[in-house]
């Protein structure tokens, strides 16, 4: 039997390395497109590509079940000139030659799936955003008008690129909650232990998120749903508040109190890490209503119970969470570590 084969591009970071021992326990046979073809302790075959030039890679795109786009700078910088020209470029480039890999491809993948932000909504506090009547638009407040001028560059890319044999899915994805250093979990779990756990800039912010293994039974679930195209967003159904989540990350970590910071706190302590505040400040109350309507089922909807499985699982040194096949069974769940960098945001962030 030919196992089913996935291309991951951009698969050296974490949400590639995560996707790989996922679903390499099923039997896929993973390729990692990445800059580094080195040593790594993912069970992806690792393949050497620029993402810019057709060289030494687009051979195994011909015949590939699945394409996953997850290539791009990561966004948890400084976004000065240097910086912004290779977020941009980064994604830009990579997506626009793997729709020329794609073109040129016999038997082109079945499905590609591009990674895009769950940021390119407009930062609201009154309203949920989703893929039918969700708003499009930078606001100053949140300063975010670059962050949202890349994500919409990017999905004009992505729709552009001619591949009439491949479905195409644009991935609206939240900033995914895992147990690996680096991640945005186990920076706001550090801050929270220290006693700064408390709400952020006033609080009043939503934020989208999704547990890892969420994000891995979405990528898979949207593989095998063959009627299942366009833009769908990747994020728990329940987004909360700073304020709650804050309030959640105490509960977990034991910790009575947390001091807040004020939004000048914020900005001085931004600079200080070498990021943004766009990234603490903006409103993401984005929801999946795609995914709920066409029947996905989250393993972990409520923050409480995606903290507390995250917890368990850092206090005995388990790895990802049980890999649950989507009819109900179960399959081996890895155990290892990965090596990953850090998704303060999922727009992108591997090479």
């Amino acid at each position: 039997m030919i196992a089913s084969k996935l291309i991951i591009a951009g698969g050296s970071g974490f949400l590639g390395q995560l996707v790989a021992r996922w679903f390499a326990p099923l039997g896929w046979d993973v390729v990692s497109l990445t800059r580094d073809a080195g040593s790594s302790v993912s069970p992806a075959r690792r393949v050497t590509w620029d993402g810019r030039s057709l060289a030494g890679w687009v051979e195994e795109l011909d015949g590939a079940d699945a394409l996953l786009n997850l290539a791009g700078r990561s966004v948890n910088c400084r976004y000065h000139a240097r910086n912004r020209q290779t977020i941009l470029h980064s994604r830009l480039e990579s997506t626009r030659v793997l729709g020329e890999a794609v073109a040129s491809c016999r038997r082109p993948p079945k499905v590609w799936l591009n990674s895009s932000t769950a940021t390119i909504y407009k930062h609201t506090l009154d309203r949920a955003m989703d893929e039918f009547n969700g708003v499009i638009a930078g606001t100053p407040e949140a300063k975010d008008q670059f962050s949202v001028e890349v994500a919409q560059a990017w999905e004009r890319v992505f729709e552009e690129a001619p591949a009439p044999q491949t479905r195409k899915i644009t991935m609206r994805t939240a900033m995914v909650f895992g147990t690996h250093e680096g991640t945005v979990y186990r920076v706001l779990r550090r801050l929270t232990r220290l006693g700064l756990g408390g709400p952020i800039g006033g609080g009043r912010q939503y934020v989208s998120w999704l547990h890892e293994t969420d994000f891995c039974r979405a990528v898979q679930w949207l593989i095998e749903h063959q009627g299942i195209s366009g833009v769908v967003n990747l994020a728990s159904p329940n987004p909360v508040t700073n304020r709650d989540m804050m309030r959640t990350f105490r509960g977990a970590c034991h910790m009575p109190v947390g001091l807040p910071a004020s939004r000048w706190m914020l900005e001085i302590g931004m600079f200080l890490l070498r990021s943004e505040s766009e990234l603490v400040i903006k409103s993401r109350r984005v929801v999946p209503t795609r995914l709920v309507d066409a029947g996905f089922e989250f393993q972990f909807p409520q923050m409480k119970l995606a903290v507390d499985d995250l917890e368990s699982r850092l206090a005995t040194g388990r790895g990802l969470a049980k890999n649950w096949h989507l009819d109900g069974g179960e399959s081996p769940r890895p155990e290892n570590a990965m090596t990953a960098g850090t998704a303060l945001d999922s727009a992108g962030g591997a090479d």
